[in-house]
């Protein structure tokens, strides 16, 4: 047996190709016309890189953002992004002053929320968009609540507070029937709302599932995040036959060769990176331009079966990409795994470093 040592830090990268999420952005934005792109970096972007990633969506058509938490739209302002940012996860230790005097506008979903503006004591009024719960409870009101959220807001913009901007809602994506009875919820729940003396400057529905597939769920704008980076919200089709790109490339050297009749490879990238342990006996990674299957996933390494092949320390494998070499999509390696693209590539580690291409 023949062992060739570690090579000095072994350092997995994730390459993110910025033209790719461009042509993501652009390509998604047309089909949309007229609504607009909002586009969704919650999670650091998905793992992507939340400053480079914004620069680049704006740059192909984005008109707005949607983050979770108010302290990533204050990096969004402070990097001097000024397009509209909608921040709705909040608790009872939200900054509210922060976020209202940064001009982030807010996702509202009960009365403490408003109640919270109120008290914040901000120098200008809050910008609100109040969300109604159209079935996939992720938060907003109920439609016993609706109303009562409705007066509240409506009081506080008479007092000079807030204003309220718009009506939104999240779709729950379980079936076309689901997402079309959903629909008619929130059309129900815009014109009850109306009925009470709400008049909205926008309304917004739809993400990425909706607003590739159903038109009358785009209203003014589609708040477009997985499909943006690549990967498809449907399990009958593939990021690359609806005209999307993979965003991000994840790669690790070989750090190890062992070469004993066949050649097993370590690679420097394991689960504490992001690697996930599910499936390990249908994975596979791409390496000098061959699939090798996976033997093992530790905690900083994978032992991978390379066959009769040479293979050098230092070499490259790809674990997941575009797919336009023949290696595995996120797609697919999610599929071995048994998840989503969506946390194939927000699981990656920050300690995995960013590497920006164009």
């Amino acid at each position: 047996m023949t062992i060739v040592d570690a090579i000095a830090e072994p350092l997995p990268r994730a390459v993110i190709d910025l033209a790719a999420l461009r042509h993501n952005v652009a390509h998604l934005t047309r089909l949309i016309e007229p609504a607009q792109t909002m586009l969704a970096v919650k999670a650091d972007a998905y793992g992507h890189g939340l400053l480079p990633i914004a620069d680049a969506g704006l740059d192909a058509g984005a008109t707005s953002f949607a983050v979770l938490e108010i302290p990533a739209g204050l990096i969004l302002r402070s990097a001097g992004i000024d397009v509209p940012i909608l921040a709705w996860l909040h608790g009872q230790d939200t900054d509210w002053r922060a976020g209202i005097e940064a001009d982030i506008e807010l996702g509202i979903s009960a009365v403490w929320q408003l109640e919270a503006i109120a008290a914040a004591g901000a120098d200008r009024p809050a910008v609100v968009h109040l969300k109604v719960d159209t079935g996939l409870s992720r938060n907003g009101a109920t439609r016993e609540d609706w109303p009562g959220l409705i007066r509240t807001a409506l009081e506080l913009q008479e007092r000079g507070v807030l204003r309220v901007r718009a009506a939104w809602s999240h779709l729950a994506d379980a079936s076309i029937a689901d997402d079309e009875a959903a629909l008619a919820e929130f059309r129900d729940a815009v014109a009850e709302a109306e009925s009470l003396g709400a008049r909205f400057e926008v309304l917004h529905l739809a993400a990425s599932s909706a607003g590739i597939r159903m038109p009358e769920a785009r209203f003014d704008f589609v708040r477009f995040g997985i499909a943006a980076y690549g990967f498809s919200p449907f399990d009958d089709s593939t990021g690359a036959e609806l005209g999307l790109i993979p965003v991000m490339r994840l790669e690790a050297p070989v750090t190890e060769v062992h070469v004993d009749g066949t050649t097993h490879v370590r690679l420097g990238i394991g689960y504490g990176d992001g690697v996930p342990t599910l499936g390990i006996a249908k994975t596979s990674v791409s390496l000098n331009g061959r699939r090798c299957p996976v033997i093992d996933v530790e905690v900083d390494g994978m032992l991978v079966d390379a066959g009769p092949h040479r293979v050098e320390v230092g070499d490259t494998a790809i674990l997941f990409g575009p797919g336009t070499a023949g290696e595995p999509t996120a797609e697919q390696y999610a599929d071995w795994a048994e998840t989503i693209a969506d946390e194939m590539v927000t699981g990656v580690s920050a300690r995995v470093p960013r590497v920006y291409v164009d």
